[in-house]
């Protein structure tokens, strides 16, 4: 009888601690990229190879939620649980799911971070900002429209402009070039380290860390 009450409050009390820690969830961290193997090694999938190292980071996996269209988990960063998630809807239909996922753990847009690529910042350059336009970038721009406000704070992973004459269009779906696949192994870090950096000491400290890189 004893074993089972043990059995018994030992359940509750993990019922209790995963329900409590889903409670005190205040962030939300996305990557924007497209769905498929096709696309999964491309540059405008940068933030969601981010996503993978914060998974791996808080020991976790990402799960298929049919009800947010995400893929997801709950990790803890910077000492507390935040959810990262990527849209499993193409780049430029990214804002509902996005929206969904922020609804459902009640986390306010301008409590969300998200990671995608940049054009305008050269390869190997990871910026950060709150706010602003969408430069283009239709992910961006979707997210923004489905949130109802632009002042969530973007992790940009630079990837530079395309060569030539190749159209921006053409560029971000493309694999990173040889010497590119060297260095992007430290690029996802330091573009994980900085989502740990702005949810352990905020949007400015974060800034003042990445943008003196170097």
């Amino acid at each position: 009888m004893l074993a089972r009450l043990a059995r018994l409050w030992a359940g509750r009390a993990s019922s209790s601690y995963e329900h409590t820690e889903e409670e005190l969830v205040t962030s939300l961290v996305i990557g924007l990229g497209n769905p498929g193997p096709e696309y999964a090694e491309t540059r405008h999938n940068v933030g969601q190879m981010v996503i993978d190292e914060l998974a791996r980071r808080g020991a976790s996996s990402l799960s298929v939620s049919k009800k947010t269209h995400t893929r997801n988990a709950t990790v803890r960063l910077a000492g507390g649980p935040v959810v990262i998630g990527c849209p499993m809807s193409y780049m430029n239909v990214s804002g509902g799911p996005t929206s969904s996922l922020a609804k459902y753990h009640s986390v306010s847009p301008t409590d969300v971070i998200v990671i995608h690529d940049e054009l305008d910042i050269p390869f190997g350059t990871v910026k950060i900002k709150r706010g602003g336009g969408s430069a283009g970038h239709n992910g961006l721009k979707d997210v923004t429209k489905a949130l109802g406000t632009p002042d969530y704070v973007r992790v940009r992973v630079g990837i530079g402009r395309p060569p030539g004459r190749m159209e921006a269009a053409t560029f971000v779906l493309k694999p990173f070039s040889a010497a590119e696949r060297k260095e992007l192994p430290f690029l996802v870090d330091d573009a994980a380290d900085a989502v740990e950096a702005i949810l352990e000491h905020g949007v400015e400290a974060a800034q003042m860390r990445f943008h003196t890189k170097g």
